[in-house]
């Protein structure tokens, strides 16, 4: 069965704040650790991986592996960067070789992880990146939606709350400053 956790919404106005964000998500990253990216096309799933990568120590270009599949990057935990995106079949996941690489004590995270859900295993953060849209919404004004999967990420839902607490967004049913059901304020 899987365990899930209540969402996080947080929102970004430019590709720093995004990269921000997952810098200080990285914080609380642990080795076998699995994120799941989707969002549509320039939403911002690698600037999520850059941010999260540097927050992790790693100090050379992180780019987007569409047509490598899979990168890997050395910080204070391995970054295992994947793009499933231009994969047919389910089946092909197969050949990544997932398993060993959450296995080696880094952390994978996957672009597009959210079209290979069935294959992967039920403990995850997903991050889901939309573009805010509205007559007062910027080209890179970005929603994030956290929502942690399984027992690793939701014994660190209060810390995921406190890291994400400056870009959280405020529920509109709920006024200003009082604590969200179940949480400490954002």
């Amino acid at each position: 069965m899987t365990t899930r956790a209540a969402t996080l919404v947080a929102r970004t106005s430019s590709v720093g704040e995004t990269q921000d964000l997952a810098a200080a998500l990285a914080d609380l990253a642990q080795a076998g650790d699995l994120v799941v990216l989707a969002g549509d096309l320039g939403a911002g799933k690698t600037a999520f991986v850059q941010g999260f990568s540097r927050g992790l120590g790693v100090t050379e270009p992180v780019t987007s592996p569409t047509f490598t599949l899979a990168q890997q990057y050395a910080g204070r935990l391995t970054v295992h960067h994947l793009d499933v995106y231009r994969l047919d079949q389910l089946g092909e996941v197969a050949e990544l070789g997932l398993s060993e690489l959450l296995d080696d004590g880094g952390v994978v995270l996957i672009e597009w992880g959210d079209a290979i859900l069935p294959v992967l295993p039920n403990d995850y953060l997903e991050v889901r990146l939309t573009f805010t849209a509205g007559p007062q919404s910027a080209d890179d004004d970005r929603r994030i939606l956290l929502r942690p999967v399984g027992e690793r990420w939701l014994r660190r839902q209060v810390s995921l709350l406190h890291a994400v607490a400056p870009w959280a967004e405020a529920p509109a049913d709920r006024p200003e400053g009082t604590p969200p059901a179940g949480g400490a304020p954002c």
